[in-house]
């Protein structure tokens, strides 16, 4: 069995990697910077090495990659911005490369190589970058559009309305993954590391239109919900980099072969959107205070 660091560990996409590699029988190194925090403790009770690691505390990773095999490694400029996204990203990176570790597989954006002038994936681009030149080898999964975030922000807001208020066009498709299945891939690629080495690969469960997205929430949620697009000039009072990301998305859209991935590794158990909005509890979700 492997050992493997997960950094995130307790954010969406590493914890859900953290829980594929447990229930594989890896052994796996939590790093978090908050070990007490109630999903780092829940990680521990499943059986990970939850380990406090910092991407600004350079000591602090190396000391929790030193003696691992592998690294699941995950960046966000959320919270903080692109230029320290970028930053934190080397930081992990080398500490990986001197630690000579056996394998990075690090989490992207589906279309982030291809100049997209959206910033955060502009930032992870160069982090892709970065990767190729530490010299371990290397895969990078590239997830498209978030299901989970329907759990949450405008989509709830809107569900309280029978609105899905979101900003694009009722018949644009979008393609879509749960952190569940992102977690699946990412282990997929950790433990067959001779077969994904090298390979940097967009991935996605489900195609749907914001259309076709408002007719399964309005099933899932027992509301009827109707689609309404938001202005990107709305958007953009609250952020550039989303509203550049959602005119990408109207525009150019997230060509992931769905099918082609579902062929190719079914292991992975690929959830539909409806299966995921069908596992959300949406009246605890809806009951709960609106964002101010």
């Amino acid at each position: 069995m492997l050992t493997i660091a997960v950094t995130g560990a307790t954010g969406a996409q590493g914890g859900a990697t953290a829980r594929a590699l447990l229930a594989a029988g890896h052994h796996v190194r939590a790093l978090t910077r908050a070990p007490a925090a109630p999903a780092a403790r829940a990680l521990h009770r499943l059986g990970a090495d939850v380990r406090r690691a910092d991407l600004d505390d350079r000591p602090s990773l190396d000391a929790a990659l030193a003696g691992a095999d592998s690294l699941f490694a995950v960046t966000t400029p959320f919270g903080t911005d692109t230029a320290t996204e970028v930053r934190q990203g080397r930081t992990l990176l080398d500490a990986a490369a001197d630690a000579r570790l056996g394998h990075i597989v690090l989490t992207s954006a589906a279309h982030a190589d291809r100049r997209t002038g959206i910033p955060h994936y502009d930032s992870k681009a160069e982090i892709e970058r970065h990767l190729r030149t530490t010299g371990v080898p290397w895969t990078v999964v590239a997830p498209a559009a978030f299901m989970d975030n329907f759990a949450s922000g405008w989509t709830l807001d809107g569900l309280r309305e029978n609105t899905f208020a979101w900003p694009m066009p009722a018949d644009r498709p979008l393609t879509l993954i749960p952190a569940e299945d992102i977690g699946a891939f990412a282990a997929l690629a950790l433990t067959r590391p001779a077969e994904f080495t090298g390979r940097r690969v967009d991935i996605a469960s489900d195609e749907l239109t914001a259309a076709g997205i408002a007719a399964v929430l309005t099933t899932a949620a027992g509301l009827p919900v109707a689609h309404r697009e938001v202005p990107l000039s709305r958007v953009r009072t609250h952020s550039h980099d989303l509203a550049a990301m959602f005119g990408y998305f109207g525009t150019t859209g997230l060509d992931v072969d769905v099918t082609a991935l579902r062929r190719a590794h079914p292991e992975v158990g690929w959830h539909t959107f409806a299966d995921w909005a069908a596992a959300q509890d949406w009246p605890a979700l809806l009951a709960a205070v609106p964002r101010r």
